[in-house]
Formats: C-alpha cells, structure tokens, sequence
C-alpha cells in the first residue's frame, strides 16, 4: 500500500510524540511475542521471529524489552499474553478497500476499536470476502534509499532469490516476492551489502486508487484512529497517494 507507507514514511522524519513512540514499541513487542510462541524463541530457527526482532531494533526498542518478549512468548518465563489474529475488512471514503490486522487477546475490545474508528471518520465495516479478494499476500522488503542504493542494484541482488519486483516508493524501495521467498530475498541483500529496513509478509492490492487530497486527509484521519487502538496491528489498502499530496499533508499535520 504505497500511499500509506509514504505517509508513515513522512510522519516518521517528524518530532515522535512519546505516547505514539511507546504504543508503537508495544505493536513490536507483541509481534515479536507471538512469533516466539508460533516458531519457538531462536531467531535462526524461526524466521519470523528474527525479521520481527530486526524490525523493533530498526525503531529503536530497547533490547532488553526484545529480550522479555521474546522469553514471554518462548514460555521461558511467565507472562505471555494468548493472542489471536482477526482481519477485518472496510470501506474508505473514496471506495477505498482497507485490510485492518488485529492482534488481540480480547476480540469484543478490538471489535469495538475498529468500528469506532471507522464510523467517526466516513468509514464502515464490509462483509467477510467483499475487500480481502483484491489483496494478495507478499513478502515485502523495505529498503531505504542511500548512496548507491538504485532500483536497478537492488533488482541485480534479489532477482535470483525470487523476487518479483522492486517498486520506488519515494523515500525507499519495497521488495515483493511470494512468502515463502521472503527469507531468501532479505538474505540476498544482506550478501549483497545492501541494508535493510523491515521484512515482513504483508497484504498488497492488486489494483490501486489514485486518490486526490481530500480523500488522503480523510483516509490518513481513518489510518491514525486505527492505529491508535492497541490491537490493531497493520492496515493495509488498496490507495496511491501522490508525493506532492503527501507532503502537502504533513505541513498541515
């Protein structure tokens, strides 16, 4: 979702307010928490895990917290929370499709945050199939832009490794490739001395809405109330958003 990576991308450069810091920290540490209990707590041995403690490391998280969760959700220590995924599916103004992932131990309470969210800001819940039929999941590599950092470097890297494409996302490049290649791909640019961001499965659109700046203010409005909620856990969407709009955006914020 190119839009709303561009706009978290731009929020990020911004001053961190603590609050938003510290409810981020806690999406890491759960992450990293549930691929403990799913894949065991080693991180050469269960991948998920590893790109998980890689991602909170990347955003800062103190190791000695990565250390905790990781332990909490391995069962080496007491403590771990039994969490669940729940996808729902909604509708944005603009006919914009929305995939919200919850990661929750009460599902009434993340039921309520979603539809909260979405019906004080123009949205609304969609039935089960209505929106999730136009997402696809990928593995999804970011890479930040740097000195000798091109599309075309990258795509010499990962090509062998099963990568699909390499896409320019404005202030970084976005990797996609089927899930199982994820692993393969971040490890080829690792070898390739090639840094990068985050590596993760995530939901990507098939078909995407250029959407004007009305619609980005109400669809980033939709996003950050989302994101507020302590079980969500990703949103993804079917919207581009033009450069020029996103930063019009964020002098505005």
């Amino acid at each position: 979702m190119s839009g709303h990576s561009k706009w978290a991308t731009t929020k990020h450069k911004k001053a961190a307010i603590d609050a938003k810091r510290a409810k981020a920290f806690a999406k890491y540490i759960k992450g990293i928490e549930v691929a403990a209990r799913l894949g065991g707590g080693d991180p050469e041995g269960n991948p998920t895990l590893f790109d998980a403690i890689q991602k909170a490391k990347k955003n800062s998280v103190p190791a000695d917290n990565i250390t905790r969760a990781v332990k909490r959700g391995s069962g080496e220590v007491d403590g771990g929370a039994k969490y669940e995924t729940i996808m729902y599916e909604a509708y944005a103004p603009g006919g914009v499709a929305l995939l919200v992932e919850c990661l929750t131990d009460n599902k009434n309470r993340a039921a309520a945050d979603v539809r909260t969210a979405l019906t004080r800001n123009g949205g609304t819940l969609a039935d089960p199939g209505s929106v999730s039929y136009n997402f696809s999941r990928k593995g999804v590599v970011t890479v930040a832009k740097a000195d000798g950092v091109t599309e075309d470097s990258i795509l010499e890297a990962v090509l062998d490794a099963g990568a699909e494409e390499v896409i320019d996302n404005g202030d970084e490049f976005r990797v996609l490739s089927e899930p199982n290649d994820l692993v393969a791909v971040r490890q080829a640019l690792v070898a390739a001395n090639i840094d990068y961001d985050s590596a993760e499965n995530e939901f990507v659109a098939g078909l995407q809405i250029d959407v004007d700046i009305d619609t980005a203010r109400k669809l980033f409005r939709i996003i950050d109330s989302l994101e507020d909620s302590d079980d969500v856990q990703n949103v993804f969407g079917n919207f581009d958003v033009s450069d020029e709009i996103v930063e019009t955006l964020a002098e505005e914020d």
